[in-house]
């Protein structure tokens, strides 16, 4: 049977940048078995300092190579180069929190003790699972793969890595960076692939302990489902249909500048994008005007052009996807009240470019609404208060974030409480910070990456439970 050539396609000209071979099922049967093998001896031949210590140098590696990466992200993916090197530099630096506070979870302080009985010790400690599977997404590649990555490595197991087809040098420049580093051989690997059904093969084989998953629902519910005739846990990042709700006391002009980046940078393509905006009757007209001032001023056009600010989304069937949602909206009787702009008439030839959208009189019958659009579009809504807009915020089957946007702290910290998401900010969006968990509610997910809980996942409770020898 002759290999899979995977393509990859620019999405600033639709033409190919790159090709890889995708996996044998020779490779199938001999990844997952070197992998076991890898694990064993890594776990136990490795201390928690030593592989803190592989993680840090492989990190000061990645940091040298950071312009190259930057190169290749935005190559590969779309993203403007004035934006991408900020994902390597922000992905480095998560990955030295969760190395830091690695301590405290998997080290001796991380131990729990039982109750204390004359005669006896009873203490729980995690172990390493054995080999992890990481199937991870495009759109913030190596911010993505260090949620899983590091904290994998440092609680001692092996992974298996595979890319998005879009992004596939992320994993050979990792998997390199950690090898300089002093890896042991094997303890990452990976493969490319465009096939689900040899994606099923590793989620079904017995040899992966655990599989993360990062991408859409329809992803994570086959891979879900192929792994339902297992005992293994599957972690799963999702989409989103994140909301944000300005209440009557903003700053528009404030407010419309920070909602307007949270809802179209990197084109909108974020799981914790905002892609439903719900605004108080009393500032709504308001809030609309500076949306309109802001968009005017942003710069559409090729990645490579350091001004640029946005650039194209990752495929010809995303772009048509997205312009089926706002053509759905308009059809429903929203506006399309996006402003003049000239980059966004005249963008580059054969790119997949979408214009920043601004939606008015948006309502839930809309796809824009409801459905994930995961692009430059911002539908805004107009609402009487509070009440009805928590009502709206919680009325969809997404829960990863959502956002409040208000000077009145006391009362945006009540209506968090009311908000059904992994993560609610107040007078922000679109950051996971690396102290706090990041979870998907509803659809957009199960399981913990980021912060102390991030590890969780990659180990599993052993109780010790000792009887002094009898005298």
């Amino acid at each position: 049977m002759s290999l899979e050539t995977i393509t990859t396609i620019s999405p600033a000209t639709n033409a190919p940048i790159l090709t890889r071979t995708g996996i044998s099922s020779d490779d199938l049967t001999r990844i997952p078995e070197t992998a076991q093998a890898a694990f064993r001896s890594f776990s136990q031949s490795t201390t928690l300092e030593q592989r803190q210590q592989i993680v840090s140098r492989a990190l000061a590696i990645l940091e040298k190579k950071k312009d190259e990466l930057a190169r290749e992200v935005s190559e590969q993916m779309g993203r403007p180069i004035a934006y991408t090197g900020v994902e390597i530099a922000t992905a480095i630096k998560r990955s030295h929190y969760l190395n830091r506070i690695s301590t405290s979870v998997l080290g001796e302080e991380g131990v729990v003790p039982g109750e204390e009985e004359k005669g006896f010790r009873r203490y729980i400690k995690r172990q390493p699972v054995g080999v992890a599977l990481i199937i991870f997404a495009w759109n913030y590649p190596y911010l993505i793969l260090v949620n899983s990555l590091i904290p994998a490595i440092l609680a001692g197991n092996a992974v298996i890595l595979k890319p998005s087809p879009q992004t596939p040098t992320i994993v050979e420049q990792v998997a390199s960076a950690f090898y300089e580093a002093g890896l042991p051989k094997d303890v990452i690997q990976y493969f490319h692939c465009g096939s689900l059904t040899l994606i099923e093969t590793l989620v079904r084989s017995p040899l992966v302990n655990h599989i993360c998953f990062t991408g859409s629902v329809a992803g994570g519910l086959a891979v879900q489902k192929a792994a339902a005739d297992r005992i293994v846990n599957v972690g799963l990042e999702l989409g989103g249909k994140d909301p944000a709700y300005v209440r009557d006391d903003v700053d528009v002009a404030w407010a419309a500048e920070e909602i307007v980046d949270g809802a179209i940078f990197n084109s909108g393509q974020s799981c914790c994008a905002l892609e439903r905006v719900y605004v108080h009757e009393k500032v709504y007209d308001g809030f609309v005007a500076e949306v309109k001032n802001v968009l005017s001023k942003y710069r559409v056009g090729e990645p490579s052009d350091p001004k640029t600010q946005i650039g194209p989304v990752i495929s010809k069937r995303a772009r048509e996807m997205i312009l089926a949602h706002v053509a759905d909206a308009v059809k429903k009787g929203a506006k399309d009240e996006t402003p003049a702009n000239e980059t966004f008439e005249n963008f580059p030839p054969n790119g997949n470019y979408v214009k920043p959208t601004l939606l008015t009189g948006v309502n839930h019958d809309m796809l824009v609404m409801t459905e994930e659009t995961f692009g430059p579009v911002i539908p805004v809504m107009k609402v009487s208060g509070d009440d009805e807009a928590i009502r709206l915020m919680n009325d969809s089957e997404f829960g990863l974030t959502a956002s409040l946007w208000t000077k009145d702290i006391a009362t945006a910290e009540k209506l968090m409480e009311r908000v059904e998401a992994g993560t609610v900010f107040v007078n922000r969006a679109d950051y996971p910070a690396p102290d706090l968990a990041w979870t998907g509610w509803k659809n957009s997910g199960r399981g913990v990456t980021l912060s102390r809980f991030g590890f969780e996942q990659f180990v599993k409770l052993k109780s010790h439970h000792i009887k002094d020898y009898p005298k």
